[in-house]
């Protein structure tokens, strides 16, 4: 009676392959940029961290995305196919030209679009709280890392207190720069993995007639993420390693100390926006932002500006959530038309 449902499955499916390639490289481009890890090695770590991210810290993020900007009422199979499989294709050509991508800002654009159509955007959600964090985490993430570059580790550096020779080799650094990259994957796990499992639990209470509040919506949205989160691992080992490359060798080789800084800063910042406010924040930016930060203040901003992987990565990310919106519109539109929805 219910097959349908397996559409939208498959676009949760879909979807979530496309962020575990997009979002591997904030996750463990500083391991890999400084060389303290293998390759072969991040996709299964990474999946992992994912996993236990969105079951323990995941419930305010997927709320907001499954409830917050759009009817839950609404949600049916055919909309929520519209929307996840917008985003998924969206960060598919994202993912080919091996530039990482917002995610986050992708799935709020692709439910807008249809919340806009059938007037029912939340626009006090989109705007008040939402956009703002999408512009003030990255900047609080560039300052950091910046004074951390500037104030702190490059006068440390100057005086031989860090070279790269001396911290490499040593395995409590390696050790703390892999922790690190896994509380990363851990924060993604907390935020970015909502981006499916939010729209997935609202069509399944809305095609179940269940109530959208309480325990039964909880326990929909915890069998929705045992189902999108393995995925992501799949999507780090299949379209991850252009974006790592990208990332973490294509804006400037960075040392094990600037490693931790960078991951510790972007991961705290993400989980803490998604456990005390359920905010959905793209880490791909903030982990950009934080490597940047640190890159100007150790060669100074016309030479990482200079890099071509830094225009894409800006260009990308202004176009691919515009991109998400109007082709959720259109096809929101057409299949309305068609007396679908």
């Amino acid at each position: 009676m219910y097959h349908h449902i397996l559409i939208p499955l498959l676009a949760a499916v879909f979807l979530a392959i496309n962020m575990g390639g997009t979002s591997i490289s904030p996750s463990f481009s500083a391991a890999y940029g400084a060389n303290v890890i293998r390759k072969s090695a991040i996709p299964g770590l990474f999946g992992i961290m994912v996993f236990l991210g969105a079951l323990i810290a995941g419930k305010g993020t997927s709320t907001t995305l499954g409830k917050d900007l759009i009817s839950p009422a609404i949600m049916s199979w055919e909309l929520v196919t519209i929307i996840l499989g917008s985003v998924g294709l969206t960060l598919f050509i994202a993912n080919i030209l091996g530039i990482p991508q917002s995610n986050v800002q992708t799935t709020v654009f692709a439910i807008s679009a249809p919340a806009v159509y059938f007037n029912q955007f939340n626009a006090n959600k989109v705007f008040v709280e939402i956009v703002p964090t999408w512009f003030i985490a990255p900047l609080m993430s560039f300052v950091i890392c910046y004074l951390f570059g500037k104030y702190i580790y490059t006068p440390l550096r100057k005086k031989g207190y860090l070279t790269y020779g001396q911290l490499s080799q040593h395995p409590a650094v390696k050790t703390i720069i892999i922790v690190m990259s896994l509380y990363v994957a851990f924060s993604i796990g907390a935020n970015n993995v909502a981006n499916a499992v939010g729209p997935i639990a609202s069509m399944t209470s809305h095609e179940l007639q269940l109530p959208f509040e309480g325990n039964g919506f909880s326990i929909i949205m915890v069998l929705s993420t045992l189902i999108v989160a393995p995925n992501f691992a799949i999507g780090a080992s299949i379209l991850g390693n252009k974006g790592l490359e990208n990332t973490g060798k294509g804006i400037f080789l960075f040392g094990p100390f600037e490693a931790i800084i960078i991951s510790f800063v972007t991961a705290s910042i993400l989980l803490i926006s998604s456990v005390t406010r359920g905010i959905p924040t793209s880490l791909i930016q903030l982990n950009a932002a934080a490597i940047i930060g640190v890159g100007i203040a150790r060669l100074g901003a016309k030479n990482i500006f200079r890099k071509t992987a830094v225009n894409k990565f800006f260009v990308m990310w202004i176009i691919a959530p515009v991109i998400a919106f109007f082709l959720s519109l259109t096809l929101t539109y057409l299949v309305d038309k068609m007396g679908y929805l």
